[in-house]
């Protein structure tokens, strides 16, 4: 890691490394592992790196950059992007195969954990399209892993350079687009897991099944191997016209099996507290099975087959969502990947690339069911006993009354979000040199991502509305009122009432599914063209190298369309939390860019270098937004060993299509079970008066939502304006000799204007402190914010507020000869986060999320992260690694101090602990042809930190920690 200067590779078998491997190895300032070899005749390329289009006088830069190589990867054993980019201190959790509710069938990266849609994703230098008309940011399962002949991450902003979304930094993917010869690989990994009973779960499961064993299943005490994932690739390369050209095809197939909370003892339930907070207790759903029934006689339930009612229990009836849920979703994925270059001359070089994926995948959660629907009931309803016409508060004859309904449709099964992605990318390019000086690049490229998705086994509102309407029909039987009037002739009763009541034919009915389909599509034509003018005598004296520029154009459109049914855009889906409503729309960008590097000083005492550099873009949208963003860096070297760095860059990042068009709609967002204005009456009446509530409500339970989930009204702004940023760096690179290096940068990002949502929870704890931002909160009739969908807190998008963070990035690089036994190499990179604060609305405060978790903060922001390798080469063609990755404690965010995020919470909740994992890999080159590899990632089998505050994902969060357990992966590659 953090390696600077040209320096030679120790290891033997490395010595044929050559041009970009080579050199970039070197330079990365972060984390540089061994490059893979490239062969002795192969031609060297140019070498360019990131963050930059200008000539490289040498590999050293302003910013740091993290690179990650193919042996790297290889030795991780994660066969996909998003999980291997995770392992890096400088990366946050996004969307990824772990993610079950909520999922949007994509994987994202997040640098800084500013958000994924302030990362830009590059392949070999070019923008990677959208990922999804449901989520802009680009979708990591376009690039196939085994592909990867580096990763190259720049942190901090680079939008002067790439343009708009390189806020927090750049991912750029380099992939292999030369090879010779034909290498098949095969893969497969797979959970080894011993249930550890943490916490006592799997004993609060037990307890609880002992009453309810169709909900409560205590998983088998070990799981020899699940959870695989098969992956087979073959990658074929052949130069021709006496090595003019070259062509590379690679073929990829990838399959994950699903696995279910219901295979882990620790979330085999879903988690909440005991009344006095120190012990976890397995929860649940108030929406449930057979049903709670809020009614004039209180919460009532189904006690028999008979119709009998009893009292709704919350320690016998919650409902038991966890087990349903993917704690890694099913997938199947195909991809495609070809590369042509051929030199018509000395300066005129053709490329293209074409890349083809699919993927699809299925997200699984609880059944769907009746979500606090509002029913009328009419004492004609011959389903109804005697114990209902009492408890709903029918007396006779001709008589009505509404109660509220949750019901599951524990009959029907899990809600199943199955969705396909399929994408093309083509780039067409001409690059090469002229008048001996001047490189030029020009490309065009396409993009098209195609998006299906089919929500099953979701309940109509509709649909069941009608089928609790129920009279006595023609024949005597209960019937449809719908179906007697001729209004609805497919109507079946459903049958509530009764255990057992409910038939296949209603379900039939009644399960009705959603369907969307959409594309994103993206064009961009650019230029550049780029010199060192050092032949124009455009050089200082005291410099070495001349002054170098480079200058450029591009023209970029995004386009959307996303089309939905007729049930996702009514609403009338229960399970949707709301409307989901189609949109279109596309804009244009054009843009002029430069930039310059002048060494000042060069070979100098106390100046061996001193380098200034700088960038700027303009931008003008057809959204009547124009934007200018610009860097500046400097370079100091008052010695050899010993090098200073700095930038300081304004980014900007405009409003994508998703976050301009979106309609506006309910939605879901998560908060602590208990309402302020509830049982726990956190607030006071005088302050749950300001957002609806009646003296009659104040502290009604039914207040409280069980599942943590409350409405809000989200949607889009075609009046967004961009966002901007500054982002500051300041580092030393300290490489005392030629096997070891290390590296201290300081980063500081703040964003401006940012886009997004004032978040519910803080509109709602504004308006009970001071009053203000109460216009945005509706109760519904029974005082609840989420029981009917009347009830919502407004959260649409605005340019408002500000994100910041700031740390310290730390990497370390040593490697040692071991006489005979070959060589030892430790690289070791760690990010101290100091804050990462946001400022909701400019003037009320901010709160910083550093160390923090919970409904505010989201996922863990551990204060300190690290990953550290030993590598030891043997001289029996045998590698050895072991890594050792540390995420620090975190905390919930209720237990801060600061007013934006404090509130009540529960000891056993306050805390997620830290966690310290262990991978194990080896490699063997067997032959000249045959390379095996195998590992074992989380070799202490260790459980995850878990919490009973309905965040994550089965209690805890499975992006972030290793919640699967123990996995072990086997690789064989062969080339001929």
């Amino acid at each position: 890691m953090n390696k600077h200067k040209r320096t030679k590779i120790t290891n033997a078998r490395k010595k044929s490394v050559i041009a970009t491997g080579f050199a970039l190895s070197l330079m990365a300032t972060q984390a540089a592992y061994a490059q893979q070899a490239a062969a002795p005749e192969q031609k060297a390329d140019k070498i360019e790196v990131t963050g930059t289009r200008l000539p490289p006088a040498n590999l050293e830069g302003a910013s740091p950059i993290t690179v990650i190589d193919a042996q790297a990867i290889k030795t991780d054993g994660l066969r996909s992007a998003e999980n291997f980019l995770n392992n890096l201190p400088q990366v946050f959790a996004g969307q990824g195969g772990n993610v079950s509710n909520g999922a949007t069938g994509t994987a994202t990266v997040d640098l800084r954990g500013l958000g994924s849609v302030r990362t830009l994703v590059l392949v070999n230098g070019r923008r990677l399209p959208p990922g999804s008309p449901s989520t802009w940011a680009a979708d990591l399962n376009q690039i196939p892993a085994p592909l990867i002949k580096r990763v190259e991450i720049l942190t901090g902003g680079a939008s002067a350079v790439y343009g708009s979304d390189a806020v927090s930094g750049v991912v750029n993917f380099i992939m292999n687009d030369k090879f010779e010869g034909v290498q098949v690989e095969f893969n497969q990994s797979f959970y080894n897991h011993g249930q550890k009973n943490p916490n006592g779960v799997a004993d609060l499961v037990s307890r609880r099944g002992a009453t309810n064993p169709a909900q409560f299943q205590v998983p088998d005490g070990y799981k020899a191997n699940d959870g695989k994932i098969y992956d087979a690739n073959i990658l074929m390369g052949s130069n021709f016209d006496n090595g003019k050209g070259n062509a590379t095809i690679f073929f990829n197939y990838k399959k994950e099996d699903a696995l279910k909370q219901s295979e882990r003892d620790f979330s085999a339930c879903s988690l909440g507290t005991n009344g006095t907070g120190d012990a976890f207790v397995c929860g649940g759903s108030n929406t449930s099975f057979p049903g709670r029934f809020i009614t004039q006689a209180g919460r009532r339930t189904v006690a028999n087959a008979a119709g009998n009612t009893r009292a709704y229990s919350n320690a016998l009836d919650q409902f038991n969502f966890a087990p349903y849920n993917y704690y890694q979703r099913p997938s199947e994925r195909y991809g495609f990947n070809a590369s042509a270059n051929y030199d018509l001359s000395q300066s005129v070089k053709l490329y293209s690339e074409f890349s083809f994926h699919d993927d699809h995948t299925v997200a699984q959660i609880a059944p769907s069911g009746l979500f606090g629907v509002q029913v009328t009931a009419f004492f004609e309803n011959p389903l109804l006993t005697p114990d209902w016409k009492r408890d709903i508060g029918l007396a006779g004859p001709g008589t009505s009354n509404t109660f509220v309904l949750g019901r599951r449709n524990f009959e029907g099964g899990g809600r199943q979000d199955d969705i396909r992605h399929t994408s093309f990318r083509t780039v067409l390019g001409v690059k090469g040199e002229f008048a001996k000086v001047w490189n030029y690049d020009a490309f065009m490229q396409t993009g098209k991502v195609i998006y299906q998705e089919t929500y099953k086994n979701d309940f109509s509102i509709t649909r069941a509305q009608n089928a609790l309407d129920v009279v006595v029909g023609p024949n005597g039987a209960p019937a449809c009122r719908s179906f007697v009037n001729g209004t609805d002739l497919n109507c079946v009763p459903y049958d509530i009432y009764h255990l057992g009541g409910v038939t296949g034919a209603a379900l039939k009915y009644l399960q009705t599914p959603g369907f969307k389909k959409g594309s994103t599509e993206q064009t961009v034509q650019g230029g550049s063209i780029s010199a060192d003018l050092s032949s124009y005598g455009l050089k200082l004296p005291t410099a070495k190298n001349g002054i170098a520029v480079a200058f450029g154009v591009e023209r970029r459109v995004d386009k959307l369309q996303l089309d939905t049914d007729v049930e996702f855009s009514t609403g009338d889906l229960a399970g949707q939390g709301g409307p989901t409503i189609g949109l279109a729309g596309q804009y244009t960008v054009k843009e002029i860019y430069g930039e310059v590097r002048a060494p000042l000083i060069e070979g100098a005492r106390f100046a061996e270098l001193l380098s200034v550099n700088g960038s700027v873009r303009h931008s003008d949208y057809s959204t009547n937004q124009k934007t200018d963003s610009f860097g500046v860096g400097v370079e100091w070297a008052p010695v050899r060993s010993l090098r200073s760095r700095g930038s300081f860059q304004r980014a900007v990042r405009a409003a994508n299509v998703v976050e301009l068009f979106t309609a506006q709609g309910l939605g879901l967002f998560s908060a602590a079970p208990a309402d302020p204005c509830g049982p726990s009456r956190t607030a006071t009446f005088v302050q749950c008066a300001r957002t609806g509530v009646t003296a009659a409500q104040y502290g009604d339970p039914n207040l409280d939502s069980s599942a943590g989930q409350y409405n809000g009204l989200f949607g889009g702004n075609p009046n967004l304006k961009p966002e901007t940023a500054t982002s500051k760096t300041l580092g030393l690179v300290w490489e005392p000799m030629r096997n070891l290096s290390a590296t201290l940068d300081y980063f500081d990002i703040k964003v401006k204007d940012v886009i997004s949502v004032l978040p519910p929870t803080v509109a709602l704890s504004q308006c009970l402190a001071s009053g203000t931002y109460c216009n945005l909160i509706t109760r519904d009739s029974f005082g609840t914010l989420y029981l009917l969908p009347s009830a919502q807190i407004v959260a649409t998008n605005q340019n408002i507020g500000t994100l910041k963070t700031t740390g310290f990035d730390i990497g370390f690089n040593y490697s040692q000869k071991l006489a005979s036994f070959g060589g030892l190499s430790v690289n070791f990179l760690g990010t101290l986060l100091t804050k990462i604060e946001n400022e909701p609305v400019p003037g009320l405060g901010s709160y910083d999320c550093k160390g923090l978790y919970g409904g505010t903060c989201g996922n863990p922001n551990p204060k300190w992260r690290s990953k550290t390798r030993a590598t030891w080469a043997t001289p029996w063609n045998v590698d050895l690694s072991l890594t050792w990755r540390h995420l620090q404690s975190v905390k919930n965010d209720l237990t801060s101090s600061n007013p934006l995020l404090t509130g009540a919470f529960k000891e056993i909740d306050s805390k997620l602990g830290s966690r310290d994992y262990f991978d194990l890999a080896v490699a063997w080159n067997a032959t000249k042809q045959l390379t095996l590899r195998g590992g074992i990632n989380n070799l202490l089998d260790r459980d995850p930190p878990l919490n009973g505050s309905s965040f994550g994902n089965g209690n805890t969060f499975p992006q972030v920690y290793d919640a699967l357990g123990r996995r072990v992966f086997l690789n064989a590659a062969y080339k001929f």
